[in-house]
C-alpha cells in the first residue's frame, strides 16, 4: 500500500519504518525540516531498539521516504497516519493545537478519497471534531480511522510487529477491510485485531494506560505500607503477580511512572471526567500516589545527607524515565535529581542514552559522566534511578572501591538486601528491609547480589 505518515516523533517514525518494513510504500512527513535533512542522511533523532536499521533499510529500499510536503505526502497516498504529538496542557488536559493544525492543513489538500487514521492518544469526541474540521475545508469523500498505538518506549518495534492488539475505530466498512489488510502481516500467528466504533477505541487507549498506571500506583503504595511493617515488596510483588487473575506486569515498586504518555494520559483522563460532570477519584489517587512515590524517595536520600550537603557528593545511576530510551519527560529520575541539586548535593550522573537530553533540562548544577563506575569515583552513595540493564549485575567491589562511603540507594530495587549488606553496603530500597545488617532474616534468601526479577514495562 502506499501510506503517509504525518509526524515524526516516537509513534510516527516507528509506525512509518515498521509499515515499511512489512513492504509497503511510506512517506514521512513533518514540519521540522532539521529532522526530516537529518533521517534523509540516516540521522535518527530518538533512541529505540532496532528502530535505526529498520529506517535505514527501508530508506535504501525505496520504501521509505521524509518529506516536509504535506500536500505531496497526501497526493502519493491512499492512507494517512496522523501522528501528532498531544502534549499536557496547563489544566490537565490533551493540547490538540498540533492536531487540529495538522487537520485544517489536510482539508486544505484533499481533492480525493483517503482514509485517515488517528495514531496519537486524543481524548474521546476527537474523532466527530477532526471530522468536523475536515470537512469543513474540503468536499472530497474521506473516512476517519481511531487507530491508538500500544507502544512501550524501549521496545516499540517489537510491540509494532509483534501488537497484542490492534484497535480498528471505525463506521466505515471500507475502511476496517483496508486496516485488516494493512496489518495482516503482523496478524500471521494469530488474530488480534478489534474493531469497534471511534470513540470506543479512544477511551480503550486511555483506561490501558489508566489501569497499568493504577498497578504502578497501587504498589508503591503498598510498598509503602512494607516499609512501615517489616514486610518485603518484593516478596509481596511476587505472592501477589503468581494470581493468574492478576499478573506480574507494572507491580515493581520504585520511584513512580513517568514519560510522554502516563502522565499525561492519567492528566487527561481526570480532565475528561470533569468536563463530563464524572468524578475519577481512581485517576486522581493514581496521581497523587505517583508523586508521592518520587517525593518520599528523593526526601530520604536527602535527609541521609541533612547537615552536610554542601560536602556530600552523589552518584546517579539512570536519567531516562525508564530503560531502552533516551527520553527524559516527566522523568522522576530527573525529578530526584533536580532535588538533590536543589538541596545542595553535587550529582555526578551516567545514563548510557539520556545524558545529553537530561543535562539540557538540569543544567549547569549536573556533571555527566561517560561511564557508571567513573560516575562514582569520589562519591558519597550511590543512587539508582533507571533500571538499565548494565546496572543490574554490579561489581560490588569495584563500587566500593569507588564511593567513600558503602552506601546505595536503590531507586528500582535491583538488588537484593541480604546479599548487598553481606557485600558491606547500607543498603535502601523501596519497600524493603533495609540491607544494613538491622534486619537479619528478613529478605530472600538469594546468594546473588542482584534480584533476578523481570524489569517493568511501560508503553507509550
Amino acid at each position: 500500500m502506499k501510506l503517509g505518515v504525518v509526524g515524526v516523533g516516537y509513534v510516527g517514525l516507528v509506525t512509518g519504518a515498521c509499515l515499511a518494513e512489512a513492504g509497503n510504500h511510506v512517506i514521512c512527513v513533518d514540519s521540522d525540516a532539521d529532522k526530516i535533512h537529518g533521517l534523509r542522511d540516516g540521522v535518527i533523532p530518538i533512541y529505540e531498539c532496532g528502530l535505526e536499521e529498520i529506517v535505514r533499510r527501508t530508506a535504501k529500499a525505496g520504501r521509505l521516504h521524509f518529506t516536509t510536503d504535506l500536500n505531496d505526502a497526501v497526493a502519493q497516498s491512499d492512507v494517512i497516519f496522523l501522528a501528532v504529538g498531544t502534549p499536557m496542557a496547563e489544566d490537565g488536559s490533551a493540547n490538540l493545537y498540533g492536531v487540529y493544525a495538522v487537520a485544517r492543513e489536510l482539508g486544505n489538500v484533499l481533492t480525493e478519497y483517503r482514509i485517515i487514521v488517528m495514531k496519537s492518544t486524543v481524548p474521546v469526541g476527537t474523532h466527530e471534531a477532526l471530522t468536523r474540521i475536515i470537512r469543513s475545508k474540503t468536499t472530497a469523500p474521506f473516512d476517519y480511522v481511531s487507530n491508538p498505538e500500544f507502544l512501550k518506549e524501549g521496545a516499540a518495534v517489537e510491540d509494532f510487529m509483534h501488537p497484542d492488539r490492534v484497535i480498528i475505530g471505525t463506521t466505515s466498512q471500507k475502511a476496517r477491510d483496508v486496516m485488516t489488510e494493512l496489518y495482516k502481516p503482523f496478524m500471521r500467528k494469530s488474530k488480534r485485531l478489534i474493531c469497534m466504533d471511534p470513540a470506543s477505541a479512544e477511551m480503550t487507549k486511555y483506561a490501558a494506560n489508566g489501569m497499568l498506571a493504577t498497578r504502578i500506583s497501587f504498589m508503591n503504595e503498598i510498598s509503602r505500607l512494607c516499609e512501615e511493617t517489616g514486610a518485603d515488596a518484593e516478596l509481596v510483588r511476587q505472592g501477589l503477580g503468581s494470581d493468574g487473575r492478576i499478573g506480574s506486569a507494572f507491580l515493581f515498586p520504585g520511584i513512580g511512572f513517568g514519560g510522554s504518555c502516563f502522565p499525561k494520559d492519567i492528566r487527561a483522563l481526570i480532565h475528561t471526567g470533569r468536563t463530563n460532570g464524572v468524578d475519577m477519584p481512581l485517576a486522581e489517587a493514581v496521581w497523587k500516589v505517583n508523586a508521592a512515590a518520587r517525593t518520599r524517595f528523593a526526601d530520604r536520600v536527602i535527609a541521609h545527607f541533612k547537615g552536610r550537603e554542601s560536602h556530600a557528593v552523589l552518584g546517579v545511576w539512570g536519567l531516562a524515565f525508564k530503560a531502552n530510551t533516551d527520553d527524559v519527560r516527566e522523568s522522576p529520575a530527573v525529578y530526584c535529581v533536580q532535588r538533590f541539586i536543589k538541596a545542595g548535593l553535587q550529582v555526578r550522573a551516567y545514563d548510557p542514552q539520556a545524558g545529553p537530553a537530561a543535562a539540557a533540562v538540569l543544567g549547569a548544577g549536573l556533571e555527566l559522566c561517560q561511564d557508571a563506575h567513573g560516575a562514582l569515583e569520589g562519591c558519597d552513595a550511590l543512587c539508582v534511578l533507571t533500571d538499565w540493564q548494565e546496572f543490574r549485575t554490579p561489581d560490588l567491589e569495584a563500587i566500593r572501591a569507588a564511593l567513600r562511603a558503602p552506601v546505595v540507594f536503590d531507586g528500582r530495587d535491583l538488588y537484593d538486601p541480604q546479599s548487598m549488606a553481606r557485600a558491606g553496603f547500607q543498603y535502601y530500597a523501596v519497600g524493603r528491609p533495609s540491607g544494613s545488617g538491622d534486619h537479619a532474616g528478613q529478605g530472600k534468601a538469594s546468594a546473588c547480589a542482584v534480584s533476578g526479577r523481570v524489569p517493568p514495562e511501560e508503553p507509550c
